[in-house]
């Protein structure tokens, strides 16, 4: 293969059989399980990466579940996201993710530096509860519950969280182990069309893990719940500063 066809047609690796395709990346039905929860304020200050600041002391833990995505198949994720603010501009910082596919492993660290690891992440409904769980290798690390649709919420505060900016740190090595690229991630949720939002009661453990740190920021107190089916388009994303520059 000549300098030039690599050239025009390299866009992931491996060359030859790329671990995902070309967006753009629609996913349909996809479910959110998002339970806001305060924590200290100090860890917060101390785990996000400037210029951001967090906006208040409150997480969202998420389980997301993806039945039919462009590329990337049928696969569950779960993590941490932390509301922000950029020169007084609110958005969403997405701390840590697990989830149970390659391609949107691959295609999150690659593209948009989504900080995505291999775990066993599960959403479902059991009865009248929407259970979550989360497990790295063969420890649980994180179980949410909430009753499941006990009521219907307003669709539109919903909607214009999902349309705020939301950020990630990007960290790509040099092949001498340093930062080639070290830069703040914007990227928007588009095209979502909302079929449904629901709360009900909800409950959130965190346990420690060594390689799996999402205790570092405790539940204090289980502020909301929140449970969304929704289509919609993941954008790809803009550098919003870059630490290297």
């Amino acid at each position: 293969m000549d300098v030039e066809t690599i050239r025009k047609t390299a866009f992931a690796m491996p060359l030859t059989a790329p671990a995902f395709p070309m967006g753009p990346y629609r996913f349909i039905d996809r479910q959110y399980f998002i339970i806001t929860y305060r924590t200290d304020p100090k860890v917060l200050d101390r785990l996000v990466p400037a210029p951001l600041k967090p906006a208040s002391d409150l997480v969202k833990y998420e389980f997301i579940r993806m039945p039919d995505s462009t590329g990337f198949g049928d696969y569950t994720e779960s993590g941490q996201v932390i509301p922000v603010t950029l020169d007084g501009r609110s958005g969403a910082y997405t701390h840590a993710m697990f989830l149970d596919d390659h391609p949107p492993i691959a295609g999150g660290r690659e593209l948009w530096g989504f900080p995505k690891k291999l775990a066993n992440p599960v959403l479902e409904v059991h009865a009248d509860t929407l259970v979550g769980t989360l497990d790295y290798g063969p420890v649980r690390i994180a179980t949410a519950t909430m009753g499941f649709k006990h009521r219907a919420v307003d669709p539109a505060p919903v909607l214009r969280t999902l349309q705020e900016p939301q950020y990630l740190l990007k960290i790509i090595p040099h092949v001498d182990g340093s930062a080639r690229v070290c830069e703040l991630v914007e990227f928007h949720i588009e095209d979502i069309n909302l079929k449904g939002v629901w709360t009900g009661p909800a409950a959130l453990e965190l346990h420690p893990h060594a390689l799996a740190p999402i205790a570092e920021l405790p539940v204090l107190e289980v502020v909301s719940a929140t449970h969304i089916l929704a289509d919609l388009t993941l954008g790809l994303g803009r550098i919003a500063f870059d630490y290297l520059a």
